[in-house]
């Protein structure tokens, strides 16, 4: 089986666009997660979010006071519950 240059070349062109178009597809697909329309985040956008740290989530994530997904194994928070959490957070009065 040969295959001339042009031929091989010209393969190559096609199959370097099915790449490209599939990587871009995985690119939006990382960026765009969401659940019933609603954006998610990831434990480290929540955690740069609020400044705080891994054990502060895992705490708040145990004791029921911030909801969440599981996902292919990763933790996900909807939007929504973290603003609700930050502003049920601002309603506690602070212990003396």
């Amino acid at each position: 089986m040969n295959i001339d240059k042009m031929e091989f070349l010209s393969w190559m062109q096609r199959i370097m666009e099915r790449l490209d178009i599939i990587g871009e597809q995985l690119s939006q697909v990382g960026k765009n997660q969401s659940i019933d329309g609603e954006e998610l985040l990831d434990n480290q956008d929540l955690l740069q979010m609020l400044k705080i740290s891994n054990r502060s989530l895992q705490r708040y994530r145990s004791d029921g006071r911030l909801p969440y997904y599981t996902i292919s194994g990763k933790l996900y928070y909807k939007r929504s519950d973290v603003l609700e959490f930050i502003r049920e957070s601002f309603k506690t009065p602070l212990r003396k």
